[in-house]
């Protein structure tokens, strides 16, 4: 593969300090209806981020989908017993990243993540489909598991189980809250003299500060 000669010159925009909103989760939310409203292929998901997380010097990575963002964080939900749950419950401190082509932005998300309150996993989690629901009990992530067969099986059992009950949420599945003290604007231009602005603070409870970054 001849990957030197791979490289396209980004023309979409432009982003100046004058650009940007005081309050950066507004600034994201208008970043990604931009996203949402752009002309965008089907299978483009808006709401995928790049999460990694780390423990011990290893670093994992692995897409997951923003379920919820408000002034308190990024929220996204998964199994508590995963490697990312486990990582997380080692060193909560992990890192996101948003990237649409189509408009040619990028948003980089740094902060500490904690469970989010029993409450809103249940919420979410009984606003799932019932196919996503079951899936969700019989799978033990990142574990080994001899055939998917299996899984099939456990499914079906489950919804047997449970007949045309509610399926309870298990406790080893529920949703993260990542709280940002660093959110970074990306925006491509030509000749790789891109433009971006990061939003800096010490912790959840201080005010922002703004600079513009060398690309």
């Amino acid at each position: 593969m001849d990957l030197e000669d791979l490289r396209r010159s980004y023309e979409e925009s432009s982003l100046e300090l004058a650009d940007l909103m005081e309050c950066p989760f507004a600034q994201f939310e208008s970043w990604f209806e931009k996203a949402q409203s752009s002309p965008n292929p089907d299978w483009l998901e808006i709401n995928a981020m790049t999460l990694a997380t780390s423990e011990d010097n290893h670093v994992t990575a692995r897409i997951v989908l923003l379920k919820q963002v408000s002034q308190e964080g990024f929220v996204f939900f998964t199994n508590y017993k995963s490697t990312k749950g486990k990582q997380l419950a080692s060193n909560p401190q992990a890192s996101l990243v948003f990237y649409w082509p189509h408009i040619e932005r990028q948003i980089r998300v740094e902060g500490t993540v904690a469970k989010t309150s029993a409450d809103i996993s249940n919420q979410y989690f009984h606003a799932r489909p019932p196919g996503s629901q079951l899936g969700a009990i019989a799978s033990p992530q990142s574990s080994v598991i001899e055939s998917r067969e299996d899984l099939v099986t456990d499914t079906i059992r489950i919804a047997e189980e449970n007949g045309e009950k509610q399926v309870p949420r298990p406790d080893y599945w529920g949703g993260y809250c990542l709280s940002p003290v660093r959110i970074e604007f990306w925006q491509g231009r030509p000749s790789r003299l891109h433009d971006r602005f990061v939003y800096n603070r010490q912790d959840c409870h201080s005010a922002w500060s703004v600079s513009r970054l060398a690309p």
